[in-house]
């Protein structure tokens, strides 16, 4: 084999690289991602149907809670990126830990304002019956609520199996694993934000 020939078929391999973790979770991930897409595409022609409604109800929520939520997940994924690459990179576990810990408590802030804005607007005495936006909006976010609860119980038990040095630079997949699903919990909610927030 000529030096040309190695050099594309080395190339190629870069080329096609593996996403990160085991191939299962990004079956599971595009599964939840195709039935957050049918829940905000369902949304969004209920709101083409009768914008006047949805403009006057997205008033009476919390816009500055929704933002503080999107800084935390935000916030929080960039820990877990961090913990990564701390296992993956430099085969820190001590270092990686302490991220993941930063990861839990941006999920845990942002479950503590959610809970905030339930008990807001359960005790407005507004529920899914209330009307079109609301069974839209309690369902949106309580669908994605328990996601992120899901997604901090793996980060516990990732960061639980990273104190103990679990995962190596070349054993690492379950760690790339759940927070590929972290990472997704907080795509969902950048669109959920602005979508149910904010556009008018």
């Amino acid at each position: 084999m000529t030096p040309t020939s190695t050099a594309l078929t080395e190339s190629a391999d870069e080329l096609h690289i593996a996403p990160p973790g085991d191939l299962a979770i990004w079956f599971f991930i595009l599964a939840e991602l195709l039935a957050f897409a049918v829940f905000f595409a369902a949304y969004a022609f209920a709101r083409a149907k009768n914008p006047e409604l949805f403009d006057e109800m997205q008033r009476t929520l919390n816009r500055d809670a929704g933002a503080a939520n999107t800084l935390l997940l935000i916030t929080a994924s960039w820990c877990v990126a961090r913990g990564v690459h701390a296992v993956v990179k430099y085969n820190d576990s001590a270092k990686a830990s302490r991220w993941l810990l930063g990861g839990i408590a941006g999920g845990a802030g942002f479950l503590v304002i959610k809970l905030f804005e339930y008990s807001h607007v359960f005790g407005a005495g507004i529920t899914l019956s209330t009307n079109t936006f609301y069974m839209f909006y309690i369902s949106l976010t309580f669908f994605h609520f328990m996601h992120v609860i899901l997604g901090m119980v793996i980060l516990t038990v990732l960061w639980a199996q990273t104190r103990k040095g679990l995962y190596t630079p070349d054993s690492a997949n379950g760690l790339e694993s759940g927070a590929a699903y972290w990472h997704m919990v907080d795509l969902v909610w950048i669109v959920l934000f602005p979508l149910v927030y904010v556009m008018r």
